[in-house]
């Protein structure tokens, strides 16, 4: 996949994160895109490092979406704990 792909799946896998942990963040729709995109980098690393699952190069891969996903996940909760929640 090349780097717009990545940006793309970052992009839809941040809009999924958002999607799974409503609430107002401080950072509105660029700060989810920019964790999105952060994320789905972070999952693919994490994925080939640590879960000896390395990442293909087809962008419809389920294993790429869990990790882009996942990391965004991740990404989103430590936002979120580092700047303030959503609920107050």
């Amino acid at each position: 996949m090349g780097v717009i792909s990545w940006i793309v799946l970052g992009l839809l896998a941040g809009a999924v994160a958002k999607l799974l942990l409503p609430g107002r963040d401080p950072g509105g729709f660029i700060g989810t895109t920019v964790i999105g995109i952060a994320g789905a980098f972070l999952g693919g690393w994490i994925s080939a490092r640590y879960l000896d699952r390395p990442i293909v190069n087809d962008f419809y891969d389920g294993a790429t979406w869990a990790a882009a996903i996942g990391g965004s996940l991740v990404l989103l909760v430590a936002y979120r704990i580092l700047f303030g929640h959503s609920r107050r």
